[in-house]
């Protein structure tokens, strides 16, 4: 028997061998591709080559691609686990020409696959052409030999293939596969086609023709070749079985779900098995390809998907979480043909635990309830919409949840009232919105959120790809189209930019298209937390709704905010184990150029804490440890140890980012070294910020401060350009770098010591009544006692006490004024001796001399009093102040 792997390998070696660039698959998630939300088709990926938007890197590929069809028109769900070839999950196997070999080659290439290399009896194979393809009929003859009735023409659709309305087409040819009369059903294009019996195993299209917008077709220079085999059907065929859930693939992880569930795979226990199985494969692919559970977009399908198997494990009796346990098997049986399942291992097992978890409480509380409100009815009868709701609403029960548990006792749900209070609540939601002081311009997002539902946001894995226009704005109202020069708000439906929020700024760049469109994204922001709105301008073309434009982020921008946002994780955990758990994040600002975190603490950090953080952030960086993305319930997440951010509102759940090594934290627990609730872009290894300064440490208001650092290169300038300071200091002072510190402390010295000798001349110089005076010393009779007044240029204003000090003692008993001018300013102190201050008061005089100096105030004792003003031109005049307060006091 030949395994599913060795088959795979072998197409992708035969196809490698004759010429073709073996290429890997694709994620499932089709980044350049706005109208479909998963990869569905082998030559997805391959879009744009074939349509001329891209070069292809070759004439001729050959994959393997991982498709899932879960989700709008493409969608197997219900089927899934019920019929033999219905999958969520499935690989398609394709080889490609980009205009390089065409019918007759892909033909001879199939042919000699099949029953060659292969080994398939021919006598099994019917090929179908399309019914006006005559060169592909002519050419299954001739390289195949195949009889005229065993080519059969089909009319229909089902043999041209087309890429939409317009755009390259052109017809198909397939092949079939006989598992014999004992099978029911007849050959294609048969009345009784649709049975089991001819099973279409490779599908081969001749792209030959442009179609045109009134339907005309035009032959395309460049004829190409996609074809797609799925592996799933060709490997129930060469291993001898007409069920795929009978290859060996499906037949280990049912055999897995047997023997942790104890139920054997048969009757009606066999499709649940089956289910489980091929959504273990979606689900875990999904994740290994960064998706994630939520509530709406892909999130949403992939827990629908969840939520299916689960469902059907309960039915099983699995007492405990089953999924994550299976997911070893899967890894097992197809890591190594997708090395992503295996480094995603942990995710997947943690997020199906999780996930699994939180389902059961919520069906195990549904079916309680409705069994309540169901309990006297049969089939036939109908639970009303109002309980479906509220099972819905209060108890998080899905309505196809409660469809599905209703079924099988024959009672239907009342989907018209369950519209009906969904809509209530909308309205309801809308009114209290309106009520919450938002903005009145601003109701245009609710509008949108309501009709579009949220931007399903592709930038954590992607900072490029396709999004459909599905609204714009202009001063809060919708337009349907913006030409050059205008500015305009761009609504997408997915987008790899980042609305600003949590304190990270939104992402910029550009938005085009391949018919000359080009705008520049100056902003992105996130209006009700559920949409991404690009404010642009556009600088060429017109951008309408409905076009499928390319979203391209400015890459070296937001690694900077990666880098930025990734340290200011480091840098809490760092701050909590310096400085204790009392440190909270009181708020953030993570932009290009910086980042800002503010942190609850009651005093500055000391230079010792400041260094001892920066060396600890830098020690984390360094040991370039990958950062680690999990999904989880808020609860879950903070009982686990993660810190939330400030000022986050969370949903139910949440994305916990793990960063930096594993060891025994401040609490004498053992985490890794930074676990915290963030939404935000990260770095993908520590490593990557690659250096962190501190530059300021600040008080923001009693009891926050506040850390300003830079990363990376910017860091790196920092550090250099005060390098190049201290050089260029080190040359005005004539000496080394290493040698500017002693040097600066020698020359501050020098100057205290000059400063010193300065003041002791001009002092000496006053205290002798020479030129540095203003006037003449004088000793005079005011008030009937003596006053001795002077001004004094260029003295230090805190000369003046000593300089008083000196004047009461020559004068014994009165009142002494000293003025110093010094910059154009003035200072004036005022003494009195000991036996006067009961008649004068030195602060009412200051505050003459003050007033006359165009200032205010002045203050002291009342045997010393000193203030000052900025008129220094009227020195004498304050002199003649003090004077006059002196006879007034008298008289």
């Amino acid at each position: 028997m030949t395994s599913t792997n060795e088959i795979r390998r072998s197409f992708l070696d035969y196809f490698g061998k004759a010429g073709h660039a073996v290429r890997p698959s694709a994620p499932l998630v089709p980044y350049s591709d706005p109208t479909l939300m998963f990869v569905n088709a082998g030559m997805v990926p391959f879009k744009n080559m074939f349509t001329g938007l891209e070069t292809p890197p070759a004439p001729t590929a050959t994959s393997s691609q991982k498709c899932v069809r879960a989700g709008g028109k493409h969608n197997d769900l219900d089927n899934v686990g019920y019929t033999a070839r219905h999958h969520t999950f499935f690989e398609m196997l394709g080889n490609f020409s980009f205009g390089d070999y065409f019918k007759e080659q892909a033909i001879l290439h199939a042919w000699t696959l099949l029953t060659r290399e292969w080994g398939l009896p021919a006598d099994k194979l019917t090929a179908t052409v399309y019914h006006t393809d005559d060169e592909a009929f002519d050419l299954w003859r001739k390289i195949a030999g195949l009889p005229e009735e065993r080519i059969i023409r089909i009319p229909t659709s089902d043999n041209f293939w087309s890429m939409g309305d317009t755009g390259p087409c052109g017809p198909c040819s397939e092949i079939f596969y006989d598992h014999g009369d004992h099978i029911p059903g007849g050959p294609p294009g048969s009345p009784d086609e649709d049975g089991d019996r001819f099973i279409e195993i490779w599908n081969l299209v001749f792209m030959q023709f442009e179609q045109a917008a009134d339907g005309s077709r035009t032959d395309l220079p460049k004829p190409s070749i996609d074809t797609g085999m799925g592996l799933e059907r060709i490997a129930a065929v060469m291993q001898g079985v007409h069920d795929n859930y009978d290859t060996d693939t499906f037949r280990a992880l049912v055999a897995a779900s047997e023997s942790l569930t104890g139920v054997a795979a048969q009757g009606e226990q066999r499709a649940s098995h089956r289910v489980i199985a091929d959504h273990l494969r979606s689900t875990s692919f999904l994740m290994a390809d960064g998706v994630l559970p939520s509530n709406e977009g892909r999130g949403y399908v992939l827990r629908r998907i969840m939520r299916r198997a689960m469902r059907h494990a309960h039915l099983l009796g699995a007492k405990d979480p089953l999924m994550h346990r299976l997911v070893p098997s899967l890894v097992a049986e197809m890591g190594q043909a997708y090395p992503e399942l295996q480094r995603g291992q942990a995710l997947i097992e943690e997020v199906l635990e999780r996930e699994e978890t939180q389902f059961r409480r919520t069906l195990e509380k549904g079916l309680g309830l409705l069994d309540e409100a169901t309990g006297t009815m049969g089939g036939g009868d109908s639970l009303d919409g109002e309980t479906a709701f509220r099972l819905y609403d209060t108890y998080g029960f899905p309505y196809d949840l409660t469809e599905d548990a209703l079924r099988a006792r024959g009672i239907g749900v009342d989907k018209a009232g369950f519209d009906a209070a969904m809509a209530r609540q909308k309205a309801a939601a809308r009114a209290a919105w309106k009520g919450s002081g938002q903005a009145a311009d601003s109701e245009v997002w609710f509008d949108l959120a309501e009709r579009e539902g949220g931007t399903e946001f592709t930038g954590y894995a992607a900072t490029e790809g396709e999004g459909r226009v599905v609204a714009l704005v202009r001063d809060g109202s919708e337009v349907q189209q913006a030409s050059a020069g205008e500015s305009v708000v761009v609504l997408t439906n997915q987008t790899p930019f980042y609305g600003e929020s949590g304190g990270q700024t939104g992402d910029v760049g550009a938005i085009s298209n391949n018919e000359g469109l080009r705008l520049s994204v100056s902003d992105t922001s996130k209006p009700l937390g559920r949409l991404h709105a690009h404010h642009a301008t556009v600088e060429a073309g017109t951008i309408r709704v409905g076009d499928t434009v390319r979203l391209v982020v400015d890459v070296e921008r937001r690694d900077r905010i990666r880098a930025n946002h990734s340290a200011t994780h480091l840098v809490h955990a760092a701050l909590r184990g310096r400085l204790g758990s009392h440190v909270t994040q009181k708020g953030s600002l993570v932009a290009e150029e910086r980042l800002r975190f503010d942190f609850s603490h009651p005093k500055p950090l000391s230079a010792e804490d400041i260094a001892a953080i920066e060396a600890e952030v830098n020690a984390e960086i360094r040991a370039n440890e990958q950062v680690v993305t999990r999904l989880m319930s808020p609860d879950d997440a903070v009982e686990a140890g993660a810190l939330a951010l400030f000022g986050e509102k969370y949903g139910e759940e949440v994305r916990v980012l793990s960063m930096g090594r594993k060891g025994t934290q401040a609490d004498g627990a053992e985490r890794t070294y930074s676990v915290e609730l963030c939404g935000g872009t990260h770095v993908r290894a520590t490593g990557d910020i690659g250096l962190f300064r501190i530059v300021s440490e600040s008080a923001v208001s009693s009891g926050v401060r506040r850390i300003e650092a830079l990363t990376g290169e910017a860091a790196r300038q920092w550090l250099v350009g005060r390098e190049e300071a201290l050089k260029a200091v080190a040359g005005t002072i004539k000496a080394s770098p290493d040698e500017v510190e002693a040097r600066v402390a020698a020359l501050v010295e020098e100057r205290k010591r000059l400063e010193r000798e300065l003041a002791e001349a001009r002092r000496a110089l006053a205290l002798g009544g020479g030129g540095g005076a203003a006037g003449a010393p004088a000793e005079e009779t005011v008030a009937g006692v003596s006053f001795s007044g002077q001004v004094y240029d260029g003295l230090d204003a805190k000369e003046l006490r000593g300089l008083l000090d000196e004047a009461k003692k020559r004068i014994g008993s009165g009142v002494a004024a000293a003025v110093a001018v010094n910059d154009g300013r003035a200072a004036i102190a005022v003494a009195v001796t000991d036996d006067l201050t009961g008649r004068f008061d030195a602060v009412a005089l200051v505050r003459a001399g003050v007033e006359a100096l165009g200032g205010k105030g002045g203050g002291g004792r009342a045997d010393m009093a000193q203030g000052g003003g900025p008129e220094a031109g009227k020195a004498a005049e304050a002199v003649a102040a003090v004077k006059a307060a002196m006879e007034t006091v008298a008289a």
